[in-house]
């Protein structure tokens, strides 16, 4: 990594410092859509003009993005101003000091991995990652307590999914994932890294004795490939 790579990096992490402004973006980055400066501001119980001071600085260091929509829905004179909002940005920020590129080493692997001609490699990453994601399943029934119903089961699979860094969104009878752990690979690697995404969800629901759970490949644009269908009944 470049000294100026670094430095944006840091600094974009150390703009998170400021206890309010950390508040916006986690209330922002945890929404499915656009969040207006209104809205932040209630959210954080702060003014209009500090959330979009915050706001705005974060922009400013590539953590959100923002856009222009009028809320009303209507165009033309009368229509009002367009709305300020906001949402989290594509970019990606991680600091290891001293720097390391954990993210190199999986660019090489996975590019091993789909050059090999070999069946057995895809057969033997799919299953390393069942059995990954099963040992996680495992851990999270242990901690839902003896006989566990579908209400702590289907908690305990979101809260392990979370741990993990797919961001789980409980919506009726579905999980969406809002984010791919491993979503720098994706635009080169997509189909593997849609298979070692379900191999490992479906481990983890394996591991949690969770049969009303399952996991399929569903993509959505901007969020893992994976959804987690869950019976009601």
């Amino acid at each position: 990594m470049s000294a100026n790579r670094l430095e944006a990096e840091i600094a974009g992490v150390a703009s998170l410092g400021e206890p309010a402004r950390r508040a916006l973006y986690l209330y922002v980055a945890g929404r499915p859509g656009d969040v207006s400066r209104a809205e932040a501001a209630r959210a954080g119980g702060i003014s209009r003009s500090l959330a979009g001071f915050h706001l705005d600085r974060l922009v400013e260091e590539g953590l959100l993005e923002a856009s222009f929509r009028r809320l009303s829905g209507r165009s033309g004179p009368g229509a009002g101003r367009p709305a300020k909002l906001y949402r989290r940005s594509s970019r990606q920020v991680e600091v290891s000091l001293p720097p390391r590129s954990y993210e190199l080493a999986a660019r090489i692997l996975a590019t091993a991995i789909d050059a090999s001609d070999a069946p057995r490699t895809r057969k033997f990453l799919v299953k390393t990652a069942r059995n990954i994601g099963e040992q996680i399943g495992v851990a999270a029934r242990a901690r839902t307590g003896s006989r566990p119903g579908r209400k702590r089961l289907l908690a305990g699979m979101v809260d392990a999914l979370a741990g993990q860094g797919y961001e789980p969104e409980a919506a009726g009878e579905e999980v969406r994932l809002r984010n791919c752990p491993f979503h720098a690979l994706v635009s080169e690697h997509k189909d593997l890294v849609c298979g070692m995404n379900l191999a490992l969800i479906e481990g983890v629901v394996d591991g949690m004795e969770f049969p009303s759970a399952r996991p399929i490949l569903d993509p959505v644009p901007g969020m893992c490939c994976v959804c987690v269908r869950v019976e009601t009944k």
